[in-house]
């Protein structure tokens, strides 16, 4: 994979540099000569967010890759008062984490392969930047070995994204990591350099939406303040982001590499 991973490195530098129209993700994989048996981590900063990219990995998924969820926070704080007969913030990780894990399953990924950090939070609710914290993410990476981390763009409006960025970020460079970050737009992303797309139909939309729907705690507190719900909050992005590439949908990425 050292190999691989080199050419893969290199293939990063030339999308980046050549051209603003993004590369889509299967002319990616063969340009990249990635191996189907890719190690693919995602760190999420919140129960839901490895489903705003679901049809990404869905496709390394269908093709051998073997994906490993690593959920930084608890998302107790994204559950109205209530919902479920939760009150508590421990009521209310043990439901996100019980639709996180409903998800999986509907996806097709394996309990096993799901870990829920419960990173400590300060009092606005977001993760410390601390030593403990960075060397949480350092045991996660040394774990998994992955050739892929996929997390949300750390130029964000939502801090808990932010700092899921940035404590990746520190550790990959202290620790001279050869790893490509793949960081995914999102409804607060704020800009985002479109390297890599994955365009996709009305039936994959209607799939993730089913996928969405299952956290219903999020897709109950979007009805109850926005007047749409968690899957047409998410789909909304794809919609525009595809009407930019003449396609349905897409769920767009900028690259990173670290070596």
């Amino acid at each position: 994979m050292n190999e691989d991973k080199s050419k893969a490195l290199m293939a990063v530098s030339s999308i980046t540099a050549a051209t603003p129209v993004p590369m889509m993700l299967e002319q990616w994989q063969q340009k990249m000569h990635l191996p189907s048996a890719l190690n693919i981590l995602v760190l999420a900063p919140h129960p839901d967010d490895f489903d705003a990219i679901a049809v990404t990995l869905r496709y390394f998924h269908q093709r051998g890759a073997r994906i490993h969820l690593a959920v930084l926070t608890n998302g107790a704080s994204g559950v109205q008062d209530g919902f479920g007969a939760a009150h508590t913030d421990e009521e209310k990780m043990r439901l996100r984490e019980a639709e996180q894990i409903a998800s999986c399953r509907f996806f097709g990924l394996l309990q096993q392969d799901v870990q829920f950090l419960r990173l400590p939070l300060d009092d606005n609710g977001n993760p410390f930047l601390d030593d403990a914290n960075h060397q949480t993410i350092r045991a996660c990476l040394q774990r998994h070995q992955p050739d892929l981390v996929f997390m949300p763009h750390g130029n964000d409006s939502n801090v808990t994204h932010q700092r899921t960025y940035a404590l990746f970020r520190t550790v990959a460079l202290h620790d001279k990591l050869r790893v490509l970050a793949v960081l995914n737009q999102d409804a607060k992303t704020l800009a985002i350099r479109h390297d890599l797309c994955t365009p996709f139909d009305e039936a994959d939309a209607q799939w993730k939406a089913e996928l969405l729907r299952l956290h219903a705690s999020q897709h109950q507190r979007n009805l109850n303040t926005r007047g749409h719900g968690f899957d047409e909050r998410v789909l909304a992005i794809n919609r525009q982001a595809g009407e930019a590439l003449h396609v349905a949908y897409a769920e767009v990425f900028e690259l990173e590499r670290f070596e």
